[in-house]
């Protein structure tokens, strides 16, 4: 018997309220087809397990680079520092995808994905799973290569605006 639960507006309004005030880190997520780079901002990424290393992306179904993650297998995970809220700006659309890599920003793994290079954090995964759920699809990725910068703050997004993260007193 499967259980089906009628939409509730009240519920729907106050979950995308709630998930406005749930800070996110801001990373920009980077696939290769067909000799073609792309990307786009995501805060919709969190780690799955530590045996294997793993982690999750969600896309949206009707984004090109949900497309690329289920044609190849490889994909980049850059977090963003503070300092790169025009990098964030930049792959959420405002510039146009094929304006969006400078040569010297961004450095190619051997998997052939780019990464960018001042990020606070570049984890390079092989999708192991795509698990379709609603109108979006989750990615598991297990980590074949990462790298943290222990000097520069992630970038956060919270309640349609960018914030950074303090040290609690």
């Amino acid at each position: 018997m499967t259980l089906t639960v009628a939409p509730n507006e009240t519920v729907e309004t106050n979950f995308r309220a709630m998930m406005r005030k749930f800070p996110a880190t801001v990373t920009v997520v980077t696939g290769r087809n067909d000799g073609v780079d792309h990307g786009m901002t995501v805060t919709a990424v969190t780690s799955v397990s530590m045996d294997p290393p793993s982690l999750v992306v969600c896309l949206n179904n009707r984004t090109y680079l949900h497309e690329m993650l289920l044609e190849q297998p490889n994909f980049a995970v850059n977090v963003l520092t503070q300092k790169q809220r025009p990098l964030s700006d930049a792959f959420s659309g405002k510039v146009a995808p094929e304006d969006r890599f400078r040569p010297d920003e961004w450095e190619r793994h051997s998997s052939g994905v780019v990464m960018l290079a001042g990020a606070h954090a570049r984890v390079v995964c092989r999708r192991v799973a795509a698990v379709p759920y609603g109108t979006h699809t989750l990615f598991i990725g297990q980590v074949i290569d990462a790298f943290v910068d222990d000097v520069t703050r992630p970038l956060l997004y919270e309640d349609a605006r960018y914030c950074v993260s303090q040290p609690a007193a």
